[in-house]
């Protein structure tokens, strides 16, 4: 990852993957996995660093963030009890010889062997009486979004605003009614908005966010494995569908990919128009 030439600042230096250590003392392989991940949380923290240094850097490496430790941290932060995807693995069963499958995985998303697969399609009840389409993904693809998820997070938690509280680390709905409150109390207020998007999810076009990314996202790699994901479908009843719109409720980059469409889309005009509106006097 490096700035842009325009600005005159110095390149940020990528802190490179190291291999896995030799042997099978487990006191060994415990420590150098501890020196491991704190590798890798170096490396994400000079991301961190880089990207709220200048809103304008896009970064061009991000891939070797994508490590054994870092797939092992993913594989570990999902649901135990999930349904399994479309290949019926569940998640104690994938856990058997995993650093030996993680290693294989590593190398397939390095080398551009990794395919995704389509998620199975299940439906769940709304209060009002509809179903919410919901994507079920296989293990292995769940591993490799939520560790690109882990290393989008380090950028754009730099870059989203104040106000975005929803499927954001250590935020959650309760905070934006807390902010609410304390705005309407402590601000003039004459009203309030509520909306909601319809379809939001469904509706997002793929080529916008690519294009919203690219903002940030100058690794190809990275920018092909999260249109893979995309473009991948649904398979139900037999059939895989495809569409040129949508990401898919239930997947675990979902929520991001969404954020950050909503952040250039809306939020930055919602900020702008914030800091310059002027109260009536």
């Amino acid at each position: 990852m490096k700035r842009p030439n325009k600005e005159g600042a110095p390149s940020v230096e990528a802190v490179e993957e190291r291999t896995s250590p030799e042997g099978n003392n487990g006191g060994q392989a415990t420590a150098a996995r501890t020196q491991r991940r704190g590798t890798a949380s170096n490396g994400l923290a000079a991301v961190r660093q880089a990207a709220r240094q200048s809103k304008s850097v896009r970064f061009t490496a991000l891939l070797h963030h994508i490590t054994v430790d870092l797939l092992e941290q993913s594989y570990c932060a999902l649901e135990q009890d999930s349904a399994p995807g479309i290949d019926g693995v569940t998640w104690q069963a994938y856990g058997e010889n995993l650093e030996e499958k993680l290693t294989d995985l590593r190398d397939r998303i390095h080398k551009g062997g990794y395919r995704a697969r389509p998620a199975r399609r299940t439906y769940i009840p709304k209060a009002d009486g509809s179903q919410r389409p919901l994507a079920i993904l296989c293990v292995e693809d769940k591993i490799v979004q939520q560790a690109v998820a882990t290393v989008l997070e380090a950028i754009y938690e730099e870059d989203f605003v104040g106000f975005s509280y929803g499927f954001r680390p250590g935020r959650g709905q309760h905070d934006a009614l807390d902010a609410l409150h304390v705005g309407i109390l402590r601000k003039r207020v004459n009203w309030v908005l509520d909306a909601d998007i319809r379809g939001f999810y469904d509706a997002m076009a793929h080529a916008w966010i690519i294009r919203f990314l690219e903002h940030r996202i100058a690794d190809k790699r990275i920018l092909r494995l999260i249109a893979k994901w995309l473009k991948v479908g649904i398979i139900e009843d037999g059939r895989v569908t495809r569409s040129q719109c949508g990401t898919t409720q239930g997947a675990v980059i979902s929520p991001i990919l969404a954020n950050a469409y909503l952040h250039y889309a809306y939020d930055l005009w919602v900020h702008r128009w914030r800091q310059t509106k002027r109260p009536a006097t």
